[in-house]
């Protein structure tokens, strides 16, 4: 309570944050985690969506309400027709391919002066925008009322300093074969990757004037706030601070802010499982002895490398839950889980088709593994579980949240895929097969010297997410810090000339 007063004191004006998420689940559910981070400090916060996005976070609207919390949902109306998109596109997962992306930019763009007029009729004016970086559009609305904008990224900090590094110094460049190895100058220690693996720029229509836009909007944002720990990646925070010469707050892993069970069920997408009856079998296991498995919201594995998983976790002997989600379900794959698989499975295997209650699985002391498409989200919350992972890295940064992982943090073991997987593109390829995600969960639940040594090093990991998060923590005090940030601007813009 005595953060809180410090942070809306008597004579100071009532903070007012929006923010503005991006419409793609796995960043998202981090920006809520962040509205209840703030709200409970005693900051009112409006979070802006839409309604297909509100309809799919309903559980997660409902215990806000019914824990009073200050938080506002605003459902704005989402403009598909105008830009040219099918009714019903309001999400990135809900696009039929990557040329949809600049269209459904445009449309997110049109949102600005619906938000403005909300804004104007609210009896608490806003003091700060924290939005999505690809929301450019949002800078209007923050210049509208003479506040500062933040920009989220949904990335940690080792990849956002790369990326900034790889595009700044156009590094593609003169560079055509994809397997040619590329050193990053000026990374706070010596990292190569393949130009295959390097962080790239979304393709698709129109996209390469879009983020000509974006490099010219930053110079414009008042701050960066990621989603990760000093403890985890200080050197890079720092490293990327100095490059952009900008303020960049860290005040995760915000995944943490979830303690309880029906939070954590509630968190992202309906469930597509009773939390209880996911605990009940996650209870009838041993400690550390499950793998769970599951590659997020976007990643989508074709049939045949489906099946491969299936039969490398059949062969691997080993509890586990998979999680297959809705757009991966296909008449072939559901003929072969029925006519044998899940039968011979029964007794060790859970398989969830849709949406699964993430952070509450990877908390049970049941789970001893994380197969992951290292998406920073997943990967912080395999790190604040402090649950080894088995890395399966499909586009983006996820290469480089894989070296994070097996490299430099030795927490995880990668499956061995080499060959990025364009988003938005479909692959008809089987890049890993059943013996490579047999021999992955082998080798990470191993009780050997290196597998013990692992474990040790995650839980530790883990720990030091814990405390950052508490009082007295770095992203807690992080979180403080950039309230009377804003606090100070606010009051310094009310007060007589």
């Amino acid at each position: 309570m005595a953060t809180q007063n410090a942070i809306n004191g008597r004579d100071s004006p009532k903070l007012h944050f929006v923010l503005v998420p991006p419409m793609a689940q796995g960043h998202t559910i981090p920006m809520i985690d962040m509205a209840r981070l703030l709200a409970s400090r005693g900051v009112h916060v409006s979070v802006i969506t839409t309604s297909l996005n509100a309809a799919r976070i309903k559980t997660v609207i409902d215990r806000v309400k019914a824990s009073q919390l200050p938080i506002q949902f605003v459902s704005l109306s989402f403009p598909c027709s105008i830009v040219g998109l099918p009714e019903g596109c309001e999400n990135i997962d809900t696009l039929p391919s990557n040329d949809h992306l600049k269209s459904f930019l445009d449309a997110c763009a049109l949102l600005g002066e619906p938000l403005i007029l909300h804004l104007k009729e609210q009896k608490l004016p806003p003091s700060c925008i924290i939005s999505y970086f690809c929301h450019i559009w949002t800078g209007d609305v923050a210049r509208e009322f003479r506040i500062p904008r933040f920009a989220f990224n949904g990335f940690g900090g080792f990849s956002t300093l790369c990326r900034h590094i790889v595009l700044t110094n156009e590094l593609y460049k003169n560079i055509s074969d994809e397997m040619e190895v590329v050193v990053v100058p000026g990374f706070p220690h010596h990292l190569e990757l393949p130009k295959g693996q390097l962080p790239s720029n979304v393709g698709g229509r129109g996209m390469d004037k879009f983020f000509e836009e974006l490099k010219e909007d930053q110079p414009r944002l008042d701050g960066i706030i990621i989603n990760t720990f000093d403890d985890l990646e200080a050197l890079y925070i720092e490293s990327y601070q100095k490059a952009i010469a900008k303020k960049v707050w860290t005040i995760g892993p915000m995944s943490l802010y979830n303690k309880d069970a029906a939070d954590m069920a509630a968190r992202g997408n309906l469930a597509s499982i009773d939390g209880n009856r996911c605990l009940r079998w996650l209870d009838s296991m041993k400690p550390s002895s499950v793998i769970y498995v599951s590659f997020g919201s976007i990643a989508s594995p074709i049939p045949p490398q489906l099946v491969e998983i299936g039969l490398g976790l059949e062969a691997s002997n080993r509890p586990f839950i998979w999680v297959i989600k809705a757009g991966d379900k296909s008449p072939e794959v559901e003929k072969w889980l029925s006519e044998g698989f899940e039968e011979r499975v029964r007794s060790r295997g859970l398989i969830i088709r849709g949406w699964a209650p993430q952070v509450m699985i990877l908390s049970h002391p049941a789970i001893g593994g994380f197969m992951t498409h290292c998406g920073w989200n997943s990967t912080l919350e395999g790190v604040a579980t402090g649950v080894p992972m088995i890395t399966w890295p499909h586009f983006g940064e996820q290469f480089l949240n894989e070296k994070l992982m097996v490299e430099v943090l030795k927490i995880g073991v990668a499956v061995g895929v080499k060959k990025m997987t364009r988003w938005g593109i479909k692959n008809s390829e089987v890049l890993v097969k059943r013996k490579d995600v047999q021999k992955a969960v082998s080798a990470l639940m191993d009780e050997g010297e290196d597998g013990v040594e692992r474990k040790k090093r995650v839980r530790k990991m883990g720990e030091k997410a814990r405390k950052a998060m508490e009082e007295g923590g770095s992203s807690y005090g992080n979180m403080t810090l950039l309230a009377k940030h804003v606090q100070r601007l606010q009051t310094n813009m009310l007060a007589p000339a």
